[in-house]
C-alpha cells in the first residue's frame, strides 16, 4: 500500500497530477498511472484515464516491456554473487552451442555483445512465442552484427540469452526463478508474466484521428526474459527501492550499486544524449539530475522507472498505448518536481563512534606535485581524497585490510593508495599507482620521484 499522499505538500501534489494530466491529455493515452517514491515508500499516486469507469490504481496491471531486462539482471548478479559464474565468462562456458558464446555475461548485460537488436522473422511483439520455440530461431543464422565488446548496441535476444542461462544454471523456468528470488522476497505480488484482474487492455491511438485499435496480446515464449513481464505502480515504487537501496534477500547494496554503474562504452549519440547504460539499467542525466532506470514498450504499452539516487526520489509511470505519452521524461520531470519543491533533508550530522588514530593521521591536506588535495575520512570507514580546486582527479578509497586502501571510482578505480611510513612509524608521503604526494608542495624531506631541486623555490628578476 501506498503512504498517505498528505506526507507531500498540496502544491507538489497537484503539481504531479497536473504533470500525468497533461502526459495524458497531449500523448492521448487510454490511461496512465503514475506513482512517486521517497525516502523508500511511495508517497503518491496518480492516474488519467479516458475508459469510463473507476480510474486505474497502483495494483492495476500493465505490461512493462523492457523493464523487464532489469528484473532479468538482478537474476543474474544472484548467480555470480553466489559463485555460479564469473561476469567475465564467455556465454560460452554455460551455455554453448549458440553461435554467439565469444560474448561474455557482462556484455549481454550491459548490450555489448555485438548481437542484431531484434529477433529475425515476424516482429516478434506481436506474434506468438511458439514461432521461435529454440534459441537458434531466436538468433537467426547471423547473431553477431558487431565485434564483441566494442560497442552499445540494444540486443533483445542478447537478454534471451541470459534468460535460458539463467534457466540451464538453476535447472527450472526463468519466471519459476524470478518468482521464487526476486518477486516473492521484494512483495512483488501483483508482477508477472501473465496478467490477473484488474489491468488494462493495451491500445494503438489512431496518428490522425482520435480512434482506438485493440494491439495484440502474445505470450513472448523464448523472448519472455527481454519483455513479458506485467506489474504495477505499487511494486513497481517498491522495486525501486530495492535498486536504489539493496537488500540482502535479493541482491546487497553492493551488487546493485554495480547495476547502477556505467558499463557500455558510449555511442557519439549517447555522449550528445548524456546517457549509458549499466547492468540491466539505463542511466541517463536530465535538468542536471543523474537518472537510472529502464524504460519499456510492447505493442499497447509504454512504462518507465526514474530514480534518482542522490535526491533519494523515484517515479513509476504506465500506460496503455502504442506510443503517444513519452514515460522517461514524465518519470524524469515527476522526480524533478518533487526534488526541487522538497529537497532531500539531510540527516543529522554525527560524529564517528571511533576513530582509528592510524587513519586519522592521514586526514588533511596534500599535494601532488603543487596541485592541492584533502583527504577526509567518510562515516562509513573508507576516505575520500578531492582537489581543493574542486576540479580534478577525486575517488573514494576502501580499506583493503593490510593497511592500503583501494579506490572505488574514476581514475583511481581498483588503484592502490599506500601511505608510507618512516622509520619511526610517521607518515612520509602517499604513493597512489605510483604518484607521491607529499605534505607540502614537491616537499624535499619525501622520496620525490625525480628529486627536488636543491636550490629550492625562487622568483625570477
Amino acid at each position: 500500500m501506498t503512504s498517505p499522499q498528505e506526507e507531500l505538500l498540496p502544491g507538489t501534489r497537484r503539481a504531479l497530477l497536473h504533470r500525468i494530466a497533461v502526459a495524458q491529455a497531449e500523448g492521448r493515452a487510454p490511461s496512465l498511472a503514475a506513482a512517486v517514491v521517497r525516502g523508500g515508500r511511495a508517497v503518491w499516486h496518480g492516474a488519467r484515464s479516458a475508459m469510463g469507469g473507476p480510474a486505474p490504481d497502483e495494483n492495476t496491471q500493465y505490461r512493462i516491456g523492457s523493464i523487464t531486462k532489469t528484473f532479468t539482471a538482478v537474476q543474474v548478479l544472484r548467480l555470480r554473487d553466489e559463485g555460479l559464474l564469473d561476469l567475465g565468462d564467455p556465454l560460452e562456458k554455460h551455455l554453448p552451442g549458440t553461435g554467439a558464446g565469444r560474448a561474455t555475461v557482462a556484455d549481454l548485460l550491459a548490450h555489448t555483445g555485438g548481437l542484431a537488436a531484434e529477433s529475425p522473422g515476424p516482429w516478434w511483439e506481436r506474434t506468438p512465442g511458439t514461432l521461435r520455440p529454440e534459441l537458434a530461431d531466436v538468433l537467426g543464422e547471423r547473431p553477431l552484427l558487431h565485434p564483441v565488446g566494442r560497442r552499445h548496441h540494444y540486443s533483445n535476444p542478447g537478454y534471451t540469452l541470459l534468460g535460458a542461462l539463467i534457466e540451464k544454471l538453476r535447472g527450472a523456468p526463468w519466471e519459476d526463478v524470478l518468482r521464487q528470488e526476486v518477486l516473492i522476497p521484494l512483495g512483488l505480488d501483483r508482477t508477472a508474466g501473465k496478467p490477473t484482474a484488474p489491468y488494462a487492455d493495451g491500445w494503438a491511438v489512431h496518428p490522425w484521428a482520435d480512434a482506438l485499435l485493440a494491439e495484440p496480446v502474445e505470450d513472448l515464449g523464448r523472448m519472455a526474459p527481454a519483455g513479458q513481464l506485467w506489474s504495477t505502480t505499487a511494486d513497481l515504487a517498491r522495486f525501486a527501492v530495492f535498486l536504489a537501496h539493496g537488500d540482502d534477500r535479493v541482491l546487497s547494496a553492493e551488487s546493485v550499486r554495480e547495476m547502477r554503474t556505467p558499463a557500455a562504452p558510449a555511442e557519439i549519440g549517447d555522449l550528445v544524449d548524456t546517457s549509458s547504460y549499466g547492468l540491466g539499467l539505463q542511466i541517463h542525466a536530465w535538468s542536471g539530475r543523474l537518472l537510472v532506470g529502464h524504460s519499456g514498450s510492447l505493442p499497447g504499452f509504454v512504462a518507465n522507472l526514474s530514480i534518482g539516487i542522490e535526491d533519494d526520489v523515484a517515479a513509476v509511470v504506465l500506460a496503455n498505448c502504442t506510443s503517444g505519452p513519452l514515460p522517461a521524461a514524465v518519470g524524469a520531470e515527476l522526480v524533478r518536481i518533487v526534488a526541487e519543491a522538497e529537497p532531500r533533508i539531510p540527516e543529522p550530522w554525527r560524529p564517528l563512534p571511533e576513530v582509528d588514530t592510524a587513519v586519522l593521521e592521514l586526514a588533511g591536506q596534500w599535494y601532488w606535485g603543487t596541485q592541492a588535495f584533502a583527504l577526509r575520512l567518510l562515516p562509513d570507514g573508507a576516505v575520500a581524497l578531492e582537489p581543493l580546486s574542486g576540479t580534478g582527479r577525486r575517488s573514494r578509497f576502501r580499506a583493503a585490510g593490510d593497511g592500503t586502501w583501494t579506490g572505488l571510482e574514476g581514475y583511481y578505480a581498483g588503484e592502490t593508495l599506500r601511505p608510507v611510513r618512516r622509520q619511526d612509524g610517521s607518515v612520509s608521503h602517499l604513493d597512489l599507482g605510483s604518484f607521491v604526494f607529499t605534505r607540502q608542495p614537491y616537499d624535499d624531506g619525501t622520496s620525490v620521484p625525480g628529486g627536488v631541486d636543491t636550490e629550492g623555490w625562487r622568483g625570477v628578476r
